[in-house]
């Protein structure tokens, strides 16, 4: 095991260069410059080329990207030319919020979807059944701006129980109080209802199809022949093969938590990385995109090596010799 991890950690200087090089084309491909949401119409050509010839942006674009990437090893992301700060500095900000939705998010759907799937399987074309696939569709359906706009609409205009955006209330001191932590709370509350909804609408998917895929191995069978319990056979021989799969989805998920819900955080203005990461793309900031995709690569890697770690976990027949 030991040696497999070291193996990976090393693919990870190519693979991290690899993908930076195609994200760094792909931004400088794009129509426009970062200086075009800048440029007042009385500035003059003059001006915008000195400034282009400050940021670097007259170079070519190979050249642009050595320089990014030496100034990356050295721990500098840049500057962002939107907030005029750092992108290193930016990120760490948003962190917190985005972690703080998103791994809820992800725990509640988890929590919620492995006995809802499970439960769903055993009782396969039941009406609990019907009804928890209806649940699950209209999930996945839904639209998670359009749900994110109604649940505003019913529980912040109408019934006024929730803020209806951001994290804290404007003007909040004391951010260590009883006060300021029940403030955050309640800004919490709708963003964590839509990203779990949809979560666990997902979540449940799998575990029904993984589950009722498990239940008619032979093993399970002989495990019901041998006189054990239905909830033993379920929940310690089946659930945990079944699980196997879902355990590749959490790896994929890993990138989320930190990379931010981008369409509920803007919805409900949530302070976070998915949101920061649109107005850099509204703003053409350049450092900021590249910072932030290469936190977001560096994420799927590590998700991907932990999710393997957690199949030898859950399954004792993998073993990485």
């Amino acid at each position: 095991m030991k040696q497999y991890i070291l193996r990976r950690l090393l693919l990870l200087v190519p693979i991290l260069i690899g993908i930076t090089f195609l994200i760094f084309l792909i931004i400088n491909l794009a129509p426009g410059t970062p200086l075009s949401g800048l440029i007042d119409p009385t500035v003059s050509q003059s001006d915008i080329d000195a400034r282009a010839e400050q940021l670097g942006l007259n170079k070519p674009i190979i050249v642009q990207y050595f320089t990014w990437l030496r100034e990356t090893v050295r721990g500098n992301l840049g500057y962002s030319i939107r907030y005029k700060r750092p992108v290193s500095e930016l990120i760490r900000t948003r962190l917190w919020p985005t972690f703080l939705l998103s791994f809820s998010a992800l725990i509640l759907s988890f929590l919620i979807a492995v006995p809802i799937g499970v439960f769903s399987a055993t009782r396969q074309y039941s009406k609990a059944d019907y009804f928890f696939t209806i649940f699950a569709m209209a999930g996945i359906s839904i639209p998670v701006f359009f749900f994110g706009i109604v649940v505003i609409k019913i529980f912040s205009f109408d019934l006024r129980w929730f803020p209806i955006g951001g994290m804290v209330t404007a003007g909040l001191r004391h951010a260590n109080s009883w006060a300021y932590y029940k403030d955050v709370g309640k800004h919490l509350i709708l963003p964590l209802v839509v990203l779990s909804y949809m979560g666990t609408a997902g979540y449940t998917r799998y575990v029904r199809s993984c589950m009722l895929e498990v239940v008619r191995q032979d093993y399970v069978r002989t495990a019901r022949a041998k006189g054990l319990s239905e909830k033993v056979v379920i929940y310690k021989h089946a659930l945990r093969n079944a699980l196997i799969p879902v355990i590749t989805i959490l790896g994929m998920t890993l990138p989320a938590i930190f990379s931010g819900a981008i369409l509920t955080e803007t919805v409900f203005v949530w302070p976070g990385m998915g949101l920061l990461q649109v107005n850099a793309i509204e703003a053409r900031d350049y450092p900021l995109l590249l910072g932030i995709n290469l936190f977001l690569a560096l994420l799927v890697i590590v998700g991907n090596l932990a999710a393997d770690i957690l199949y030898a976990v859950a399954d004792p027949r993998i073993r990485y010799d």
